[in-house]
């Protein structure tokens, strides 16, 4: 929040009534915290909740550098500080790409012992592992069912091949420092820290 200077207080009185002040809406180069909730559609057509964020933790971007998808940045143009929103970004733009059968796999159960031991409390169905292909590129798996002799992942991003509905309030819109803008995030209370 800003804090309004004793003078300008002093002052206030001096504007009339009628005078407002604009709030700084969304546009490039601008640090923007949002609140939402973001649901997919189920099988039974109920809206299945992926992410909610919560009042001390917004999730900030910095909108006009590409961490967003387009269709996300084009639907928060020119909001403002407690501006709501409510739309669905169609799967085939969300930038998750299509979901594809081909990265069904199944391994053997052997690829997930360490050290002689398999490793049964990282890989249960559901659970979301760090894995390497063959360049050494990390790619993330999900595990989807554990059998006798291997297991059967899912390199699909959990998100690929959805629609996604965001719905929720624009909490704060400021300026992007010039440190933010050189290193390409948000830093500060709601953002990343630099160890110096």
């Amino acid at each position: 929040m800003f804090a309004i200077s004793q003078t300008a207080q002093k002052h206030r009185a001096h504007f009339p009534a009628s005078v407002t002040f604009a709030r700084m809406q969304i546009a490039p180069n601008t640090v923007v915290a949002l609140h939402y909730t973001l649901t997919s559609p189920g099988d039974d057509g109920t809206q299945v909740l992926i992410e909610e964020t919560t009042a001390d933790a917004p999730m900030t971007f910095i909108y006009g550098m590409e961490q967003m998808p387009e269709r996300f940045e084009q639907e928060m143009a020119g909001k403002s500080t407690g501006d709501a929103f409510d739309f669905v970004l169609p799967a085939e733009e969300t930038g998750y790409g299509d979901y594809n059968e081909d990265m069904l796999m199944e391994l053997p159960k052997d690829t997930f012992v360490v050290d002689g031991v398999f490793d049964a409390e990282a890989i249960q169905p559901g659970n979301i592992v760090p894995m390497h292909d063959e360049n050494g590129n990390e790619l993330m798996a999900q595990i989807i069912d554990v059998k006798d002799d291997e297991v059967s992942i899912d390199f699909n991003h959990p998100l690929a091949g959805i629609n996604l509905h965001f719905k929720g309030t624009v909490g704060e819109v400021r300026p992007a420092t010039p440190e933010e803008l050189a290193h390409g995030h948000v830093h500060g209370e709601d953002g990343h820290h630099h160890d110096h």
